[in-house]
Parts: C-alpha cells; structure tokens; sequence
C-alpha cells in the first residue's frame, strides 16, 4: 500500500486515476504533513510501502511574502515524511535553478534559486536527502492537467472570452502533462530499494515559451483569440522567473528505460480529455 500526500492537487489526481485502490489519498484535512506527531501517528502502522509527496506551496508569488508559511510545507513537511524510514518519493521544481543557462539543467548543476518557492523547494530537497532511509525526487516543471487550476485551463477560458491575450515568449522552459509524470512515478516506485538516494529530472520532450504554449492551446482548442508576445519585464510579478529552465531528462530516461511524450502530443491528449 502507499501513501500519496497533497492528493487533490493535479499530480495527486493523476495518481488516484492510476494507482487505483493501491494507496491511500490524504490532503491537508486529513493530514497536516507539517505536523511531524501526526505524520508519525498515520505512517506508524506499517502498511506503507512507499510515500509519494505531491503536496506543496506553489503560490509564487505570495511566497515572497509568505515565505515562513512557505517553509513550514515545501520543508518541514518533506522532511517529517522522510523522517518516518519509509521510501519517499518527493516532486521538486525547476525553479531551483537560476535560469541563465544556455542549455538543458541536468540534475548535477548547480542550484541557484532566485525567489522564495524556489529556495524552499530545494531545502526541501535536502532535507528529504538528509532524513529518509531511501528516496527520489523528481523535479519538474511548468505542470497542467484537466484538474485544478493551471496554464492550459485558464488560456482555454480566456481564449474564449477575449479577443486577444498578451503572453511572455523570453521564458523557456517544458510542458509537463501530470498523467505522464504520474505514470512515471509508477515506474519509479518498484526502484525504491534501501539506501537508494537520487535526483531526477522530468517534464515532456521538446522545449517552447509560454508564448508558444498558449499559441498552441489557442490552435488544437480551435480558439481565435490572438496571442500577442511580450516581455517578461511588461508582466512583473513579485517573484523572479526563471527565463530558462528546460529539464535535462537523459538521467531518468536511462535509469528507467523512459521514452517521453512531446509536449505537444501530451497537450492534445489533455484538451481531448476536457472538450
């Protein structure tokens, strides 16, 4: 049995679509995962083969003024979890990373975050590499799904609703389609042997902007609002972007015989699913 935490976010819904009744579903109603006597109470029975943690705080922006709040999840939560000795698997970000690099981040450059998400995030990941008896994290990016809120969704509706939507094009990065991150997850977690500590990396294949993105939701939603490119410095926001964060993925591709879909064929599976 395992144990899937942060189980309404779009990952944990994937993950309930396929690991079926092989785990248990918690969100923070169920389980405050920043409350190290209560994770240690719930996982203190021995049913849990594996924990995979999806839960996280991802507003980033309201992390710049929130960034306590934002520790006590992105930190103290990994850390409890891989402090019970059971395997964890732990989703991470591409927001480690500074974004000045000029080519794909493998998972042996180095970190350099540049907002408050970003600095949680990877002190979560050393915590987590610190504590647990075995673990993988597997740092993604730029998420969507048919569930909650999310890029895709949003362009759909305000494509809908607007004749035209002005879109940053000077930040790089991949799509990730949750359904393929989950199905990952999947093929990881029978690789969760004792001692096992290592980082990957995961999104789809193919590399775009935001710009690009929301021209090709506009296009397979059949939508004809104009997608105008603009700078990321005519859309400030209070947390930095990185302006370049395409995953290298060769290391989980490797390790576990992945091939990964196009970020473009993913795209087109999610908006079959929502029409």
């Amino acid at each position: 049995m395992f144990l899937v935490t942060g189980s309404n976010g779009q990952l944990g819904n994937a993950l309930r679509r396929l690991l079926g009744s092989r785990a248990v579903y918690v969100d923070r109603d169920e389980l405050d995962i920043t409350d190290a006597a209560a994770v240690n109470t719930f996982t203190g029975n021995g049913k849990f083969e594996a924990i995979i943690n999806c839960a996280a705080y991802t507003a980033v922006d309201k992390a710049e003024s929130e960034e306590a709040l934002a520790a006590k999840i992105n930190v103290d939560g990994p850390a409890n979890l891989a402090a019970t000795g059971i395997p964890l698997i732990h989703i991470s970000t591409d927001y480690v990373f500074d974004g000045t690099s000029c080519r794909p981040y493998t998972e042996a450059d180095r970190a350099n975050p540049q907002s408050a998400y970003g600095r949680t995030k990877l002190a979560g990941e050393r915590a987590v590499l610190e504590k647990a008896s075995a673990a993988v994290i597997i740092r993604t990016a730029w998420l969507y799904s048919e569930d909650g809120n999310n890029f895709v969704k949003t362009m759909r509706r305000l494509g809908a609703e607007k004749p035209e939507l002005r879109v940053v094009f000077d930040q790089i990065g991949t799509p990730t389609y949750a359904a393929d991150l989950a199905a990952t997850i999947v093929e990881v977690l029978p690789r969760l042997y004792p001692g096992v500590k290592e980082v990957y990396h995961f999104s789809n294949e193919g590399v775009c902007s935001w710009y690009d993105f929301a021209c090709e939701i506009m296009e397979l939603s059949g939508l004809r609002c104009k997608v105008v490119p603009i700078e990321s410095k005519d859309y400030p926001s209070p947390a930095a972007r990185p302006l370049y964060s395409v995953l290298n993925k060769a290391k989980i591709k490797r390790d576990f015989g992945l091939t990964i879909n196009h970020w473009k064929e993913s795209l087109h599976k999610c908006l079959q699913n929502l029409s």
